[in-house]
Formats: structure tokens, C-alpha cells, sequence
């Protein structure tokens, strides 16, 4: 078997690529799967929603907080033994939260388990880059793309099969089995890295250099944008289009189904064309997308929508994997788990800044933040808005990526 450094051998390549995702789903599944259950937890626990959304914002808030420790970590102690530590930390967790007897004991097992998951965010990706082929590194990035997006999409669905036959405790065993799994095959199919010496500590500022700054301003610029397909679309099918509920999860599931299919295909464009080509074909397709949403579905309707997601969803996958590619191309091994650790924080930043900031802009746009009230003409030139500021912000993004790297070769 080849080094490391060199890339594992191919079958060796494939134990390692399914054991890295299943660590990224269940992160992107706990993340996604305790949502639905927020009526059953109020009624379990006879608390208003405002506490037991604290079972959400406590697993989001460890979870951002804890990625560039988890990275850290990675560097000094070593990637595999981290991962190790987060997913028998996660699967602990876990089975607190099925257990728990009263709503505070769950928030704080969540908050655990939201510690667990930033370990598996980060670390897989740094891992996946670490043992993956130079000339596989793009689809390696874009599978962990599909399954992220796999989480996020099955948790509901998941969680609205097992409460009727389980109860609430039902979403958290379901992840008990699935992380006990993932340990064994991180113990087992993860190669052993060298023992490591004791290295001197690794500064954010020495890691966030010139070339890697455009790649986390542009990924927080992104992750805002497309938070608010999220909190603006149900409000505006709904009151704006008319669609029932049922109608409105069927329109809103189209953009996880094709991230799903196309997290792949892009990483594999990322290998055959190269990161900075893709890099800006996903940009252009994100900032027509959004401009596609500002105008569109107030002007043929839910067809209109949908044909603006189908623009923008393969753009978001293919930034996904072209950016993180970029951005872990030239990284010395001992700081990879620090440049994931930002690469994580910087979206998770722009997913809060797209469920406050761009939320904010769809009330003023609106006219009031009682959006079940409002007319579907306020909701109307809310989405345009909406959806023309996400669109000047993608072309500054634009700029940003490019701009810096039409610089490059005159600076060096």
C-alpha cells in the first residue's frame, strides 16, 4: 500500500470514501431529523415552542462553535484518532437524548452530540482529501456533497415515519446503531496515519492566508444565499402561490433530490476541467438562479420556481465541490483539518446570515413580519427583493473569487 500522502490504494480508497460519508450523513441527518419532531416534544414536555426549539439551536450552535477546535484537533492529535473520539462522542450522545427524561437533559445531550457532529463534519473532509487520488479529489468533495444533502433531506421524512411508531425517542435511536456503525468502520477501514511529533500550535492567521480568504468570504456569501431559498420559499408558496403544505414539501424537496444526483457528477467536472474553471461556472449558475427566483415565479408561477431551484441547486453543488477543492489544494497535511474547520464555520456563518439577515429583507420587502396575513402581492415583491439582493450578492462574490485571482499571477 501506497503512503498516505500518496493516496490509498483504489480498493482500500472505496472502504475508506463509505466510511467518511456515512460520518457525514448522520451530521447533516442530526441536523435535519429533530425539526419535525418540535410538536411532539412540546406536547411530550408540556413547554412552549420557544424552549423546545432550543433542541434545534443547540446542536446547530456546538456544531458551528466546535468546527475549528475539531480541526485543531485534527492537526495536533491526528485526523483518525479525532474521528474516532467524535463519532463514539456522537453516538453517546445520541443514546442520551433518546433516554432523556425531562427537555433541558436533551437540550444538553444535544448539545453534545452537536459537538460529536462537528468533529465528523470537519474531519471527514479533511480525510477524504488526505486519501483521496490527486485525481480524484474533485468527485471525493462532491460525494460528500450527495450525502450531506442526503441527510438533510431524509431527516423529515425519516422522522415523520417514526414518531407515529416510536415517539420522539424514536429519531435519536435510529442514530444510536447507524454511529455505532460508523465507529467500527472508522476503527477498521480508516488507515493509520504516522505518530505524529508534538507540532507547534497553528494560528488562524497563519492558515487564513491571501489565496484561502476569497474561498471562505465566497462560501459564507453562498451558504446566505441559499439558507434563504429555505426560510423564504414555504412562506411564499404557500401564501403567495396558494400551494397546501403537502404541495409546498413536494416543491421544496426538489432541491435536496437534485442535490442528491448531481453532488457527483460534480465533483468529477471538478477533476476533468479543474477547480478555478468549475469554480466559476457554479458562480454564474448561482447568480442566475437567484435572479431567475427575483423575477420568475411571480411571473408563471410555481413552474417558475421550480425552473430557478433546477438552475440554482447544481450551481450550490458544484461550488461545493469546486471551492472546497480549491481551497484544500495547497494546504500542507498538518493544517488541512484547520482549513476544513474554517471551511465549515464560514457556511454555517452564511446559513445563520441567510436565516436572519435575508429573512430580514424578505419582512421589509413584505411589508410585515406576519407573513401568514400577507397579501400574495406583499409576498410577491418580498421574493423580488429577496432574491435581487442574493442575486447582486453572487456577482460580488464574482469578483471577489475572480478578481483576487486575476491578481495572483502579477503578484507572484
Amino acid at each position: 500500500m501506497e503512503r498516505l500522502s500518496s493516496g490509498v490504494a483504489e480498493k482500500a480508497q472505496t472502504s475508506v470514501a463509505i466510511t467518511l460519508a456515512l460520518a457525514m450523513l448522520l451530521a447533516a441527518l442530526g441536523t435535519s431529523i429533530a425539526n419535525i419532531a418540535l410538536p411532539a416534544l412540546a406536547e411530550a414536555f408540556s413547554a412552549p415552542f420557544a424552549q423546545v426549539q432550543a433542541v434545534v439551536v443547540a446542536y446547530l450552535a456546538a456544531l458551528t462553535a466546535c468546527v475549528l477546535i475539531a480541526g485543531r484537533l485534527g492537526d495536533r492529535c491526528g485526523l483518525k484518532p479525532m474521528l474516532v473520539a467524535g463519532l463514539a462522542l456522537f453516538a453517546v450522545a445520541s443514546l442520551l437524548c433518546a433516554v432523556a427524561p425531562n427537555l433541558w437533559l436533551l437540550i444538553g445531550a444535544r448539545v453534545l452530540q452537536g459537538v460529536g457532529a462537528a468533529f465528523l463534519m470537519t474531519l471527514a473532509m479533511a480525510l477524504m482529501r488526505q486519501t483521496a487520488s490527486e485525481a480524484r479529489v474533485g468527485r471525493a468533495m462532491g460525494l460528500l456533497g450527495t450525502v450531506s444533502a442526503l441527510g438533510t433531506a431524509l431527516g423529515p421524512p425519516l422522522g415523520g415515519l417514526l414518531i407515529p411508531v416510536t415517539g420522539w425517542r424514536g429519531i435519536f435511536w435510529v442514530q444510536v446503531p447507524l454511529a455505532a456503525l460508523a465507529l467500527i468502520l472508522a476503527i477498521t477501514m480508516l488507515p493509520a496515519e504516522p505518530v505524529k511529533e508534538k507540532a507547534p500550535t497553528v494560528r488562524l492567521r497563519s492558515v487564513i492566508n491571501r489565496s484561502l480568504a476569497p474561498n471562505l468570504l465566497v462560501n459564507i456569501v453562498v451558504a446566505a444565499v441559499m439558507m434563504a431559498t429555505l426560510v423564504v420559499g414555504p412562506f411564499y408558496l404557500s401564501g403567495g402561490l396558494g400551494l397546501t403544505a403537502r404541495q409546498v414539501g413536494f416543491v421544496m424537496a426538489v432541491g435536496p433530490v437534485i442535490s442528491i444526483f448531481s453532488g457527483v457528477p460534480s465533483g468529477r467536472l471538478v477533476d476533468a476541467w479543474g477547480s478555478t474553471r468549475m469554480l466559476a461556472i457554479s458562480l454564474v449558475l448561482l447568480a442566475t438562479g437567484a435572479l431567475l427566483l427575483a423575477f420568475l415565479p411571480n411571473g408563471i408561477g410555481v413552474a417558475g420556481y421550480v425552473l430557478s431551484i433546477i438552475v440554482l441547486t447544481p450551481g450550490y453543488q458544484l461550488f461545493q465541490a469546486a471551492n472546497n477543492t480549491a481551497a484544500l489544494a495547497d494546504i500542507s497535511q498538518d493544517r488541512r483539518g484547520a482549513v476544513s474547520g474554517l471551511l465549515g464555520l464560514s457556511r454555517n456563518i452564511g446559513l445563520m446570515a441567510g436565516a436572519s439577515a435575508m429573512g430580514a429583507v424578505f419582512a421589509f420587502g413584505v411589508g410585515t413580519e406576519d407573513f401568514v396575513r400577507a397579501t400574495p402581492v406583499a409576498l410577491a415583491s418580498g421574493i423580488r427583493q429577496t432574491f435581487l439582493l442574493a442575486g447582486a450578492m453572487m456577482l460580488a462574490a464574482i469578483a471577489v473569487a475572480f478578481g483576487h485571482r486575476l491578481a495572483a499571477p502579477r503578484a507572484s
